[in-house]
């Protein structure tokens, strides 16, 4: 799909559709998302609906609610919506199926060294507790080609691999893996995947049933742009048996048999506000028809503008482009000079004193990562509908004076 190159200067969505801060050139839809108002106000709504008959919502109303909305989803995902429930985010779809499966000593875990932080945590828990090992695959950034990143997952394979966890698009680096060839090769040599999902839905075109992973999970506050707490884990029908939610309660001893197990467990672990989960229709309607095109116009424009805003930024640093096209969906990062001493933060979630000085200084969030250690930098940024590429020639701008600024001092 061809996009004029006038879409990359002047917003498709206006601003006004979202509750963003005006005063702050907001480059890091990936890390949360931001809701537009009026699925806000179709989730209010829903509140208001619950607290009025809570019993009744609750009990009599939710279940069948919960269908019509995890119906929406599979259609976009390309799920049969019998294999998808909701979960409050990818985090938790990850730590389901980890603390569902059994391992043994001996047994091998392969993940790559770019997995987002939060999931390899929790591969390692299940690791130690059952004494199985983590294998590390290094995938290189930069990189050239899909073959290098399939080469270098299957090095990590042998005949103990139980389960390889791959990000679908990675957090740090922005790549989008080769996941159907990936999924095949493993599944090929015995090993299923669980595919962290986090940033593909709404980012890139899904067919959860082509794809055929095991187990897969995704956000739907990110690029779906749905209120927060809501993501889906998708589960093979051939693997549902083996699991629970995280929470057990009512269904694990229920009696129906209307429905299978696995929808009765996940459709109740207590009680909680699903009015996020109940959005995410509205969320895939209302966003949708913020472009004549709908979804693909809205996944191409934004690959298109990521695409134009990672050349200012190379052409600004007088670096390469780090992978071809194809690795970058609307998202892309761009390696930034290695940070001095005093320049690395203390943990994960502490920020880099340039990411700060971005924000206060010129009043741009976006985000920069230490990858693939901590004082070597990346800049992640991400275009959505309300971004438009002078925001982008302005972070150029500002980046080039403060890494100057950070020379000199």
């Amino acid at each position: 799909m061809g996009i004029d190159i006038e879409v990359l200067h002047h917003p498709a969505c206006d601003l006004q559709h979202w509750p963003l801060d005006s005063q702050i050139t907001f480059l890091n839809h990936g890390s949360f998302g931001s809701c537009p108002r009026a699925v806000l106000e179709f989730q209010n709504e829903l509140r208001m609906r619950l607290e009025r008959r809570p019993v009744h919502f609750l009990v009599r109303e939710l279940e069948g609610l919960l269908d019509q909305a995890r119906e929406g989803l599979a259609q976009f995902v390309g799920a049969d919506s019998m294999d998808l429930v909701f979960v409050p985010n990818s985090t938790t779809g990850v730590n389901t199926v980890l603390r569902s499966l059994t391992f043994s000593p001996g047994d091998e875990l392969l993940v790559t060294n770019q997995e987002y932080n939060a999931c390899r945590n929790a591969l390692d828990f299940v690791a130690e507790r059952s004494g199985a090992r983590v294998v590390m695959a290094n995938v290189p950034f930069p990189v050239h080609s899909a073959d290098e990143v399939v080469a270098a997952v299957l090095e990590g394979v042998t005949p103990r691999t139980k389960l390889a966890l791959i990000d679908h698009v990675v957090s740090q680096t922005g790549l989008i893996m080769p996941m159907e060839r990936l999924v095949r090769e493993l599944a090929e040599r015995g090993i299923d995947t669980l595919v962290d999902g986090a940033h593909a839905p709404g980012m890139v075109p899904l067919n959860l049933k082509q794809l055929g992973a095991a187990y897969y999970t995704g956000n739907c506050h990110k690029w779906l742009c749905a209120p927060k707490g809501a993501g889906l884990l998708h589960v093979r029908g051939d693997k549902q048996n083996l699991i629970r939610p995280l929470v057990i309660s009512h269904g694990a001893n229920s009696a129906r048999k209307d429905r299978s197990r696995f929808l009765i467990e996940f459709g109740w672990t207590g009680t909680w506000d699903p009015s996020a989960q109940l959005s995410v229709p509205e969320s895939l309607r209302y966003v949708g028809s913020l472009a004549k095109g709908g979804w693909p116009e809205i996944m191409a424009r934004n690959h298109e503008l990521a695409l134009a805003a990672r050349k200012v930024l190379c052409a600004a640093l007088g670096v390469s482009q780090p992978c071809p096209e194809e690795f970058v969906g609307s998202m892309a990062a761009v390696t930034l000079p290695e940070a001095s001493p005093g320049e690395v933060p203390a943990a994960p979630f502490f920020e880099f004193p340039l990411q700060d000085r971005l924000r206060i200084n010129h009043q741009i969030e976006v985000p920069i990562m230490p990858w693939p250690k901590r004082t070597t930098r990346l800049i992640r940024i991400s275009a959505q509908l309300y971004n438009s590429l002078p925001q982008y020639e302005l972070l150029a701008k500002a980046l080039v004076e403060e890494l100057a600024r950070e020379r000199s001092s």
